[in-house]
């Protein structure tokens, strides 16, 4: 299943807060299953026919309308049905094969509409605009979306790609600190520089993808055997004597230098930029609340707080382009916010966090309950932001 398949189911789960294009049915087969329905308006899709069967008068009913769209060229095509004034799109056909058929049904109200066909390996082709009049009283219209494309998402991914790039230096200083704690023998100043490290590393989940190897070497999960920080953290944490702890330090040091010298030719994928927020939230909640992140210092609330300020970055980029396509934006990073301000309230004076075990049974279904919101919200910013060609 392609990206955009996996995110167009999640668009069914998430049907009450994705304003986004939503493809209701869509199932393609081969032109020789069956002819389509009486209630089905069949429509071709290709270079030279795109659009046509349906409403070939140019007016059409507003309301529920069930579509039947052929592939009539010899490869594949992605097909749109547009809004000729607003430019937003209301179907998105991915994928259908040299002579196959998509199923799809669109809610569509008062306006100018026409298919858009993008083979390929050739321009998008227009077809014909549709006058569409208004639906019947209570119908629950689809929403529209104008396309991301890849180019509108460069400058995002730029941004994002040079905030981390200036987090890497500090990043280096802290984990030196630990280092040079542990060779002195000041456990003590040690768990505080590696708490102050592993923070600012995990602040930077978005970039994980771009970080490679390296980033597995550095953070790699516990249970997939001690690396990195939590080669650190674990005899930090079990009262180990600071020569236990210096040589992972050092190599941690190692690690770091590692992605300093590699981050510059790194790449971010703008095609995942979307998604970087809302993963790095369902991370926190599948491998941090789940305990799969811990190694012994117990500060999982410490690192769900920096995974909050990561997704807060890596959502910052991407405002003007969900300013004017996702309405729930504020309410998204409200949500960022005040999950942020609940997790913060765990963490002591001292600079102490609270054992995610230590939590009583309210308090750990409020940090879920939060993060679960966080993340259903985040969601469609995935969605909005997966790239699509230019219609």
């Amino acid at each position: 299943m392609s990206k955009r398949a996996r995110l167009t189911a999640l668009f069914g789960v998430l049907a009450a807060l994705v304003v986004v294009a939503v493809i209701v049915t869509v199932a393609a087969r081969p032109a020789a299953v069956r002819a389509a329905s009486s209630s089905e308006i069949e429509v071709s899709a290709g270079t030279d026919d795109c659009g046509h069967g349906w409403a070939d008068d140019g007016r059409a009913l507003g309301g529920t309308l069930a579509f039947d769209v052929t592939n009539t060229t010899i490869a594949g095509i992605e097909v749109y049905l547009q809004a000729v004034d607003t430019q937003k799109v209301y179907l998105d056909l991915e994928s259908i094969g040299a002579g196959a058929h998509a199923n799809a049904r669109v809610a569509i109200g008062s306006g100018r509409y026409r298919f858009v066909c993008l083979p390929a390996d050739a321009d998008p082709a227009h077809g014909p605009t549709v006058r569409v009049g208004p639906a019947p009283p209570g119908t629950a219209l689809t929403p529209g979306i104008v396309p991301v494309t890849r180019v509108d998402l460069i400058p995002p991914t730029k941004a994002y790609a040079a905030w981390v790039a200036s987090r890497l230096p500090a990043l280096r200083q802290q984990v030196a600190a630990v280092a040079a704690d542990a060779e002195e023998g000041d456990l003590s100043a040690a768990k505080r520089d590696w708490l102050t490290a592993h923070t600012t590393y995990e602040t930077l989940g978005a970039a994980y993808g771009a970080f490679g190897e390296a980033g597995d070497a550095i953070d790699g999960l516990p249970g997939h055997g001690l690396t990195g920080f939590h080669a650190v953290e674990s005899p930090l944490f079990s009262g180990a004597a600071a020569a236990a702890v210096a040589g992972p330090a050092q190599k941690l040091v190692s690690d770091v230098d590692a992605l300093i010298a590699q981050f510059p030719k790194a790449q971010i994928d703008p095609g995942d930029m979307g998604l970087r927020a809302h993963e790095i939230v369902e991370d926190a909640i599948r491998d941090v609340l789940a305990g799969a992140a811990d190694a012994g210092s117990g500060t999982e609330l410490a690192t769900i707080d920096a995974n909050l300020t990561g997704a807060t970055q890596a959502l910052a980029p991407l405002h003007d382009i969900l300013a004017p396509r996702y309405p729930q934006l504020a309410a998204t990073q409200q949500s960022i916010a005040s999950t942020q301000q609940l997790v913060e309230g765990f963490r002591g004076a001292d600079g102490t966090w609270t054992r995610l075990s230590a939590l009583t049974a309210a308090q750990r279904e409020h940090v879920d309950a939060a993060l679960s919101e966080t993340a259903e919200l985040l969601a469609p910013v995935a969605a909005i932001c997966d790239p699509r060609r230019a219609p």
